[in-house]
């Protein structure tokens, strides 16, 4: 555990609503419907098509285990004397890491298309972005704190004791 107190110290991940038990269920769901058609169309003679619903149930079923292994991305946010570092670990398992010089890094909401904005810090003609897989609200809380916690860490003002 780092000895010095955070002023912010976030940790950020995609929204996972669809736990292992959820995807077990949601998938013998499918498979019943998927297996209950198919057997549908063989008492008509339209055999094919039921190989085309196994194929179905495992595009599916790839899908999900390809968003399952996408929910295990992360990127830690920490403001501390020592600076702003931000660290970004990838479903792969590797990683990256950013340090700035607080005093310097600006938080800037980038917009992208017609209803999307990006979460980006910027420093010394640098670009950094953040929280990509977070909903627009989201990034808006997450900017509003982290700007008025570099405001803070620039005013000199003694960071909050962790709980």
């Amino acid at each position: 555990m780092p000895s010095t107190p955070a002023r912010l110290d976030v940790v950020l991940y995609p929204n996972r609503s669809l736990g292992g038990t959820g995807f077990a269920v949601l998938m013998a769901a499918i498979v019943l419907v998927s297996a209950t058609v198919g057997a549908g169309f063989m008492m008509v003679g339209a055999w094919p098509v039921t190989g085309f619903l196994g194929l179905d149930v495992l595009l599916v079923y790839f899908a999900f285990r390809w968003n399952s292994r996408e929910a295990r991305r992360a990127e830690f946010v920490r403001l501390d004397p020592d600076g702003l570092s931000v660290r970004r670990l990838e479903p792969d398992g590797r990683s990256q890491s950013w340090r700035f010089e607080p005093y310097w890094v600006r938080v800037a909401l980038v917009q992208v298309g017609r209803h999307d904005r990006r979460l980006v810090l910027r420093s010394h003609g640098r670009e950094l972005t953040i929280g990509a897989f977070l909903t627009q609200d989201e990034r808006l809380e997450l900017a509003r704190a982290l700007d008025a916690a570099l405001q803070d860490h620039r005013a000199g003002a003694p960071a909050a004791p962790s709980a």
